[in-house]
Parts: structure tokens; C-alpha cells; sequence
């Protein structure tokens, strides 16, 4: 079976750490994205991917190529303008052979494909949504079944007085072919508000598969460090990179750890990292390769790219810093403040306040204190 795997939105929500990097290639727990989906679908044996892609679409080809070193057939797709998530499924169109899946590509599960894949085959469904429960379900697009689990209606945001059902959809699709018919081609089209509702107009089977699959969408900064949170805090399972020195806490090759540092997992640190004397790293953390941590400074709920050197003293709570940047001595990074690629700042800086600092700027020393 193949799959295909929508990665060309502009990650808006998520800058500035998308202005360079695309949603589903920022690293998570020291890997893009991207290859915990691949991951996934490997698990299911299903290793012939589709990539419908758009925005800084050469960071995909760039980093997997054809897929073959990772054990994957990988076909790209490009886009000149967005066509919305069917519209994008429908420009693939001639490279599908049968059943397929669809994946979101900002979205992180450990859904069982293979089971959701044999109830789409037994209900002979023309196309199956995968669905999660949700604590509250008036902040969502829910979808309601009948008792063999059809669709019967999708309710947008309801009050909580005619919400009928918990399950939302989940973003992951088993789809037969034939109902791209009723897909315009060449034109913005989306599931939610087009496919869908044509389908429950023509009668077209179409079922929902509910599970209490992992589910998150990493469509924010707090998303993205909450993600980091739940994998490292065992939530999903994962295998991280590099060797468990300590409970729950993995260590990259050639990084040196001084004695008088204090790391307390889950952590993941990467390659070829330094960290110095007095340091106190406190999980959930990761730090990524080619880091440098300086003496006593403390490292609490935050996620460190590559190439990221932190001074002397500084604190690092709550906040996601992107790659070849630093932070100076004395600094606080706190408060789920976002440092985008290529940025400096100075010493004696405290940012808080969710503050997000777009790509390579540089701030003086003590210019920021409030």
C-alpha cells in the first residue's frame, strides 16, 4: 500500500521557526519530524511514500533523497500554488495504484494503520477517517457515527448542548481511489469542508474509525515543546538517538559531560556536545548536536537545536531555541519564548512572555531586562 504524506503548508502558526525550515522537517527529539511518520508507517510495512510538497520543498529532497538509505521509495510532488488537502491529493493522483493512505503531515500518532486499514477493507468504505476522543469536543470539528460506525454528519464547533459525539478527526485517511471523482482538478479543494459532505450527499460509503491512539498536532510552539514533553515522558513510544547513560537520559557520540554537571532525565543530548562544569540540566530537555553549555548555566523544559551555544550562568526554562544561534552570559529564556536560526543574544538579556525573536537577529547585551 502506499501513502501519502501532505507536507506543503507554510507552518505559519509555528514561526519564526518555520520562516527557514518547513513544519514537518523541525526536529523533534533530535530528528525532523517527518521521520516519526515514516517511522511509523515502516512499522505497518508500508514503505512507498508520496510527498505532495510546497513550501521549501528542497529541504525534503535535500535531507531523504530517494528514500532508499532509509529504506523508503519516496515520489515528490510539487505544488505551484496550495490546492488544500484534497485538491493536494488530487495533483498525486496518476501515481496512486490502488488503496492508499492519507497523512497530515503535523501530526504525531501511534495510530494502528494496520488494524484501520483491515476495518476499511471489511467495511468495504469507500473512504475511513481515523478519530480520537477529545475532552472537549465544542472547541472542534466532531464527527458523529451510527451504530456500525458510518459517517452521518460532521458537526463544526458545536455548543455543548448539541454535541452528540466526542470524536474528531484525527487526520489520517484510508481512501479508495475512485471518489477523487468528485475532486475538481488543478483547484483549491479541501476534505473537511468539500469531499466529505460530498460523500454524505451521494451515499459513497464512509466510515470512522475511533481509537485511543496517541494524537498531537504540532502546529504551535506550545504544541511543538508539549510534543517533546510526551515523547520524552514515555506517552509514545519512540527510540531515541544515541545511548542511555542514565535513567532516561541519552548522550550522543564524542560529547563530554563534566563531572560537576548535574543531568536529571528524560534528556536527550546530541553529538559531539560540551557541557561544562556546574551545569544543571533538568528534563524534559533536548539538546541537539554541536552544543556547547557553559559553566552553571541551567537548562529546564526547553528545546535546543543544533550548533546552539548557551554562556555562562544563563537559564534556558520553557523555551525552544533554533539552530547556529546563542545565548549569552546571564541571560533567562523563559516563559515559552521562541529564539528562531542564526540569532544572538547578549548577555544579561531576560526574555519572557512567549516573546519570539524571528531569524537572524542580533540583541545587545542587557537590551532586554523588563
Amino acid at each position: 500500500m502506499q501513502a501519502v504524506i501532505l507536507v506543503g503548508g507554510l507552518g505559519t502558526r509555528l514561526r519564526p521557526l518555520t520562516c527557514n525550515t518547513p513544519k514537518p522537517m523541525l526536529p523533534v527529539a533530535n530528528r525532523p519530524f517527518i521521520d516519526h511518520v515514516f517511522s511509523l508507517l515502516k512499522r505497518h510495512g508500508i514503505t512507498e511514500i508520496i510527498l505532495a510538497i510546497q513550501y521549501l520543498s528542497e529541504a525534503f529532497e535535500k535531507f531523504y533523497g530517494d528514500g532508499s538509505q532509509f529504506g523508503l521509495e519516496l515520489t515528490y510532488v510539487h505544488e505551484k500554488e496550495p490546492l488544500g488537502t484534497a485538491g493536494a491529493v488530487k495533483n498525486v493522483q496518476q501515481y496512486l495504484n490502488g488503496t492508499f493512505l492519507v497523512f497530515n503531515g503535523d501530526v504525531l500518532t501511534d495510530l494502528d494503520l494496520t488494524a484501520l486499514i483491515r476495518f476499511h477493507t471489511e467495511k468495504e468504505s469507500k473512504l475511513t477517517i481515523s478519530l480520537v476522543p477529545v475532552e472537549d469536543p465544542t472547541a472542534y470539528g466532531l464527527v458523529e457515527l451510527d451504530e456500525s460506525r458510518r459517517v452521518q454528519r460532521f458537526l463544526e464547533k458545536p455548543r455543548w448542548e448539541d454535541v452528540t459525539s466526542n470524536l474528531i478527526n484525527a487526520g489520517t485517511y484510508v481512501i479508495e481511489p475512485d471518489v477523487f471523482r468528485y475532486v475538481p482538478p488543478a483547484q483549491f479543494y479541501m476534505f473537511e469542508r468539500g469531499l466529505f459532505p460530498v460523500l454524505l450527499q451521494t451515499g459513497d460509503p464512509m466510515f470512522g474509525f475511533p481509537s485511543n491512539a496517541y494524537w498531537m498536532d504540532i502546529g504551535t510552539p506550545e504544541k511543538y515543546l508539549e510534543v517533546h514533553h510526551d515523547l520524552l515522558m514515555g506517552k509514545i513510544g519512540d527510540n531515541f538517538p544515541g545511548q542511555e547513560i542514565g535513567p532516561r537520559v541519552w548522550m550522543g557520540e564524542k560529547t563530554e559531560v563534566d563531572p560537576s554537571a548535574r543531568l536529571m532525565g528524560p534528556a536527550i543530548i546530541g553529538s559531539k556536545c560540551l557541557i561544562e562544569p556546574g551545569v544543571k540540566i533538568t528534563g524534559p530537555v533536548v539538546i541537539g548536536n554541536n552544543c556547547v553549555v557553559g559553566a552553571d548555566a541551567t537548562i529546564e523544559d526547553a528545546v535546543i537545536w543544533d550548533n546552539v551555544r548557551v554562556g555562562a550562568q544563563s537559564a534556558l526554562r520553557n523555551c525552544v531555541m533554533a539552530g547556529n544561534s546563542e545565548v549569552g552570559q546571564g541571560a533567562t529564556i523563559g516563559g515559552g519564548t521562541v529564539i528562531a536560526d542564526n540569532c544572538s543574544i547578549g548577555d544579561g538579556n531576560k526574555l519572557e512572555k512567549g516573546i519570539r525573536i524571528w531569524p537572524g537577529v542580533s540583541i545587545p547585551a542587557n537590551a532586554i531586562t523588563f
